[in-house]
């Protein structure tokens, strides 16, 4: 008997959290059909990336994630959730799931609750309202899974959850398909620019991944460099505009939403990341399995991600001129780009593969149900 189990996502847009979210649905195959609620309206887009054959719907007029603390939307979700074997919640946007079964407990199934990070308004200081109301939501939880060894110790120091109820599990990749040779047409409208060392990145475009700052490192540097950026989001015209400030438009491509990285990841020299807040980046990993270096600002657990060999070119505070000085070393010594690159890949090998990611969330999600074993 399949296992029927409810989402409650923030918003289910192709992000880092839908992306793993999607590809667990589809390992877990036949074996468990699902409900997703977006908090956000509209945003479902990482429903096209659902395999054929998965059990799903998109729920139609669900209960409000957010609001106002109320007693009734917290009836109003809790009756909405009873129905299923097991509750899976998503970052801020969807805590209230979790509120709901702490207040509405009996006869609710199990919640298990998902933080993978902030955005822009919680980048540099954690809000302390939200801290308190995660510390009393996340009581009613079976557990609350990180990606990250920052978020491990927020979530036990912070929110004061007990290491017994506390799950760390590494996200994962098909870390295979990104060491095969790349697409050279995988992204429309690139072309490299002849003396040009490739600089890439692939982000959400928002405030909180802060690529405007990327354009004006690249912009500023003394080797010569080309700029991809892959992705989407409401920063685009932001970016656009610091494009055109620097009059850099020949040499930075918006590419826009790709999907399958391992088919593009590898046509880049040097991967960079400029955000304000991240935890366990999977783009990073992508980068790593791709076999490339890393420039990037100390945003969660980046530093201890990337092999000993990178750890030079993760800065050490959050400053766009030392960004710009980490890609500069990178683009001037193609040797040490290659070697660098290297190591990242055989670290990526050894600690990212997806199978471990899949087998973990499968033995968690299915003696969370009552029901070990039933997801493989």
């Amino acid at each position: 008997m399949m296992l029927n189990i409810l989402h409650l996502h923030s918003s289910f847009d192709l992000g880092g959290k839908e992306a793993r979210a999607v590809r667990l649905m589809n390992a877990f195959g036949d074996r468990a059909k699902h409900v997703i609620v977006s908090g956000v309206e509209g945003a479902t887009g990482a429903r096209d990336a659902i395999a054929k054959g998965v059990r799903y719907e998109i729920a139609q007029n669900p209960p409000p994630l957010t609001g106002k603390p109320s007693v009734a939307r917290y009836e109003a979700i809790a009756k909405f959730m009873a129905r299923f074997d097991l509750v899976l919640t998503y970052n801020w946007g969807a805590i209230d799931g979790v509120m709901a079964r702490r207040v509405f407990g009996k006869n609710m199934p199990p919640v298990i609750h998902h933080e993978d990070g902030f955005n822009a308004d919680e980048a540099f200081r954690l809000n302390r309202v939200r801290n308190m109301y995660r510390r009393i939501a996340l009581t009613a939880a079976h557990g609350l899974v990180v990606p990250s060894h920052t978020l491990e110790s927020i979530a036990h120091h912070v929110w004061k959850q007990p290491r017994a109820r506390l799950h760390r599990i590494s996200n994962g990749i098909d870390v295979a398909a990104y060491g095969r040779k790349p697409d050279p047409r995988a992204i429309p409208g690139f072309k490299r620019l002849p003396g040009h060392v490739v600089v890439g990145t692939l982000a959400g475009l928002r405030p909180v991944k802060d690529i405007p700052m990327l354009v004006r490192a690249v912009g500023g540097m003394k080797t010569k460099a080309q700029l991809v950026i892959v992705g989407e989001g409401p920063d685009r015209e932001a970016i656009e505009d610091t494009i055109a400030n620097m009059g850099m438009e020949k040499q930075v491509l918006l590419a826009g939403f790709l999907p399958d990285p391992h088919k593009y990841m590898g046509l880049f020299d040097i991967f960079a990341l400029s955000s304000k807040s991240e935890q366990q980046p999977i783009a990073v990993m992508e980068a790593m399995a791709a076999g490339l270096p890393i420039a990037s600002t100390p945003v969660g657990d980046v530093a201890k991600m990337v092999d000993p060999e990178n750890v030079s070119t993760i800065s050490k505070d959050w400053n766009p001129v030392h960004l710009r000085d980490r890609i500069e070393v990178l683009a001037a010594h193609p040797d040490a780009r290659r070697t660098v690159g290297k190591a990242n890949q055989a670290r990526a090998r050894e600690l990212f593969d997806e199978q471990a990611m899949i087998a973990a969330y499968a033995k968690l999600y299915a003696e969370a149900a009552g029901r070990p074993g039933a997801l493989g």
